[in-house]
């Protein structure tokens, strides 16, 4: 049969991820990976989970083995009210402003499904996270994109964009800005408060809604603070999209889609011909454990290990790649990445092959851009690996750059 007359254009243009077929390679022995930005398991809880799984399952067993509501468990609903007021000072939430998702990148497909169209606009930054490209390539292709600088989006640039498109008579049809405030993926940079409130200005200038995607605004290793987007909007303005992944466990796959009660309602609706509901099982796993426990209290240890294994990645940086000129890296202030960029002539997709052979392993920077163009950039994350393969992965890079360097003459 041939399947290709079968597809549906959608169903033609599905491609693979770059980074999962990247990753194939990870599992070499004496291979050092940074491309995955999957925590460390010694992180998890595993035990207090059992625990709590175990009796949830006994006592709980008629709610968490059936079928749950599209919206998600109340009780972990109050929970991240909770944790919104407690961490963020977001206050005047209830249920109806908050729905789980199974993990956030549904919600960020859920997303793609309500707001975007053949025709419509999206704004993102550049580099973009692969997740949401995917997400939202899956209805559309047109991306308005605003390069990162070292305090996040470059505002000057998006106001211009979105000045142009307004005088096209354009304007309609840009759904949001879509922004990663903290510890930026793959970029590593976080978003002032200087441009939070410009980007929000912008929006309510030319009445876009903002989607804040916020994974790792909790693995902050250094400095203060910054309010969220949502909190400094109007209400209704941003839709906060959060997760469990980076800071309890992936393997829940519990993700959040917290904002105006009439959105979260589209959402529940777009659910609801996906999946019907997320698994109630891991959601009261979730709530019972942080009802019980003090998350910040808990995660304080897993910081500490994130901050120890970038301070590593950063000296061992100055050790073998000051001499590399042009060179330079981003010194993350929390998260789980750091955005290393090579001189100019360098293809950090090229360069991969001779990376491989010497079994070190990171995600090239074309992977990131939204029209695949070559890259002198690539996403190292530092958050798996033991320190002295951190030392040792960063030595064979080092080797790896320079055959490429002097390969192309660039050295």
């Amino acid at each position: 049969m041939n399947y290709e007359e079968k597809y549906s254009d959608l169903g033609k243009s599905l491609r693979s991820s770059l980074i999962r077929e990247l990753l194939k390679y990870a599992s070499v022995p004496n291979s050092i990976s940074f491309g995955g930005g999957v925590p460390d398991p010694e992180t998890f809880p595993r035990r207090e989970l059992s625990q709590i799984a175990s009796e949830v399952i006994e006592k709980e067993y008629n709610y968490v083995l059936q079928y749950s509501t599209t919206e998600g468990d109340p009780e972990l609903a109050k929970q991240m009210i909770s944790l919104l007021d407690n961490l963020y000072g977001i206050k005047d939430l209830d249920v109806d402003n908050v729905m789980f998702t199974t993990g956030s990148q549904q919600a960020l497909e859920l997303a793609s499904k309500i707001f975007l169209d053949e025709n419509s606009i999206a704004i993102v930054e550049d580099p973009f996270y692969l997740g949401a490209a995917s997400a939202f390539r899956m209805r559309m292709s047109k991306f308005i994109t605003i390069p990162l600088e070292e305090d996040g989006m470059n505002v000057d640039i998006l106001e211009r964009k979105l000045k142009e498109l307004d005088n096209k008579g354009l304007i309609k049809k840009v759904k949001f800005i879509y922004v990663i405030p903290n510890f930026h993926n793959p970029g590593a940079v976080t978003l002032s408060l200087e441009k939070r409130r410009k980007i929000i200005e912008l929006a309510e200038k030319y009445d876009l809604l903002i989607l804040e995607d916020d994974p790792y605004g909790l693995l902050r290793f250094e400095g203060e603070h910054i309010p969220s987007l949502f909190k400094l909007a109007e209400r209704g303005r941003v839709i906060l999209l959060n997760t469990f992944s980076k800071i309890l466990s992936p393997g829940l796959r519990i993700g959040a889609v917290i904002g105006d009660k009439e959105i979260v309602r589209k959402f529940v609706l777009a659910k609801q011909g996906t999946d019907l509901c997320s698994s109630a099982l891991t959601q009261r796993i979730a709530a019972r454990y942080l009802e019980r426990y003090d998350l910040i209290q808990q995660i304080t240890p897993t910081i500490k290990l994130y901050k120890s294994k970038k301070d590593t990645m950063m000296k061992a940086f100055d050790e073998y790649f000051s001499d590399i000129k042009g060179m330079k890296w981003v010194k993350p202030k929390g998260g789980l990445f750091t955005w290393v960029t090579l001189p100019e002539g360098f293809d950090t997709m090229e360069m991969f092959e001779i990376a491989k052979k010497k079994l070190v392993f990171y995600i090239p920077g074309q992977a990131f851009t939204p029209d695949d163009r070559p890259s002198s950039s690539m996403r190292m994350s530092f958050c798996l690996p033991p320190h002295e393969k951190i030392i040792e992965g960063v030595k064979r890079l080092k080797e790896a750059i320079l055959e490429y360097g002097k390969s192309k003459g660039l050295i």
